[in-house]
């Protein structure tokens, strides 16, 4: 099932994750949203002008988020549904959406607790930096192929542990099970629309209606969460009027196994990961050529026994998905530090070691009981994770995507800080900066600035 590859035929593919013409469709629908945006000719996306209610509206029933028919449709759904959704779950269901919250706010928090305020000493005074959340933060939440509470958990609950005040989430034509997920986790607003529209809002905001009885949503300082090809690429246009994650491509995962793995259970975690999308990929790096047989014939037979549409799904994905034998540990750990996959699962003797030379990933899952859809359901870490080779320099959703770290500086002797003044009057000099050099020459106790000779020369 997965076709043979060796190393010199994989190299790393940089591919844009913005498609062309999803970009050019997400594009006309921003400016739909905004009507007021291009009729004061301002075609950019830049422009704070925010989403009007009734575009809106016309542009969510057009695509599928809203029934067309239904004339007292709203894009908004209120907390009491999400209450009543999270209510008419079983006792399990409740339980184990609980259960997923904890961790995950558990993880958060304490990675929260990791970056603190801090201040130095420094010539005359002191420096430090001030870390402070964002006010307003947007997450998304897919609803197509199959819902994704999950990633409710995962946005939401983050925003929350970062010390966000305010959380607008939007998801198209949400199940129960996530607005159940959106009650939990504690949004404060749920937008029932998808794609580009969805982005759109979270960036600049609707305006209140009240003829649509549809209060207004603030617009969000930074933007996460996965999504469709729309998603990916409005979040490319806002981003810089407001932060984003990332750019996220399809879904990825790279295992690394020797003779003593558990054929049964790489199969079952490849297949778990095809499933996702007939784009993503799964990929095997083994030492033992008998392993990569026995998973290979592990995978054929547990793909049949999926369900449609997953097993669709997952055979197409496992088509353009491959193995890869290596001649040692050595060449294995390179192939997936070249590759930086998404998600990485090493299952070998001393997996632990072999984990610990491994440079290049987006989430790390190590030995054979590590399974990467435990991390997916709320291990901890988040599942939002960097992919098509971006793990080589960036890391995955934290709560330090909704943090500021800023720093500030105070002269509090001027007398202590004369060297630094007279550093930076030479360094600006020689930058060729002569503005710079004149503003440091005002805070000199023994130089004249520039400026007052000037002027007195002049006199």
């Amino acid at each position: 099932m997965l076709t043979p590859r060796t190393s010199a035929d994989v190299q790393l593919e940089i591919k844009d994750p913005v498609d062309p013409t999803a970009l050019t469709q997400s594009k006309a629908i921003l400016s739909e949203l905004r009507p007021s945006s291009t009729t004061n000719n301002n075609d950019d996306s830049l422009s704070s002008s925010s989403c009007d209610p009734k575009a809106l509206l016309s542009i969510a029933k057009r695509l599928g988020d809203i029934p067309s028919d239904d004339t007292n449709a709203s894009y908004l759904v209120s907390k009491q549904q999400c209450q009543e959704a999270f209510d008419s779950l079983s006792n399990e269901e409740r339980q184990s959406l609980l259960n997923i919250h904890q961790r995950v706010k558990l993880f958060a928090e304490a990675q929260r607790k990791s970056v603190v305020d801090m201040s130095i000493e420094i010539p005359g005074g002191r420096a430090g930096h001030s870390v402070s959340p964002c006010r307003a933060a947007g997450c998304y939440a897919p609803g197509g192929r199959y819902p994704l509470p999950s990633s409710v958990l995962m946005t939401v609950v983050t925003a929350r542990a970062a010390g966000c005040p305010y959380v607008v989430l939007a998801s198209p034509r949400p199940a129960p099970i996530t607005l159940a997920a959106a009650h939990v986790a504690g949004a404060d607003i749920v937008l029932c629309v998808g794609g580009a529209q969805a982005i759109g809002c979270m960036a600049y905001g609707i305006e209140a209606c009240e003829e649509l009885g549809a209060a207004e949503v603030p617009a969000c300082d930074v933007i996460v969460g996965p999504g469709n090809k729309w998603v990916t690429a409005a979040k490319s246009l806002v981003n810089g009027y407001c932060g984003i994650d990332m750019l996220a491509g399809p879904s990825e995962v790279l295992v690394i196994a020797d003779h003593t793995a558990d054929a049964e259970i790489v199969a079952a975690d490849l297949i778990a990961q095809a499933e996702h999308d007939v784009v993503a990929r799964a990929i095997l790096v083994s030492t033992d050529v008998d392993m990569i047989a026995k998973v290979n014939a592990e995978v054929e037979r547990q793909v049949d026994c999926l369900p449609e549409p997953n097993r669709s799904t997952a055979k197409e994905a496992l088509t353009q998905s491959f193995s890869i034998v290596c001649k040692d540990m050595e060449e294995c750990i390179a192939m997936s530090d070249k590759l930086a996959p998404e998600h990485l699962e090493i299952q070998t003797e001393n997996s632990q070691e072999v984990a610990d030379r491994c440079a290049n990933y987006g989430g790390l899952f190590i030995g054979t009981h590590a399974a990467e859809v435990l991390g997916d359901y709320g291990a901890g870490p988040n599942h939002t994770l960097p992919t098509g080779g971006t793990g080589r320099y960036t890391g995955g959703l934290s709560v330090f995507n909704f943090l500021r770290i800023r720093t500030w500086m105070r002269i509090d002797n001027k007398k202590d800080s004369q060297d630094m003044v007279e550093d930076s009057v030479r360094m600006a000099r020689l930058e060729g900066l002569e503005g710079h050099a004149r503003a440091a020459e005002a805070r000199s106790l023994t130089m004249t600035p520039a400026y007052k000779k000037a002027n007195n020369g002049s006199n």
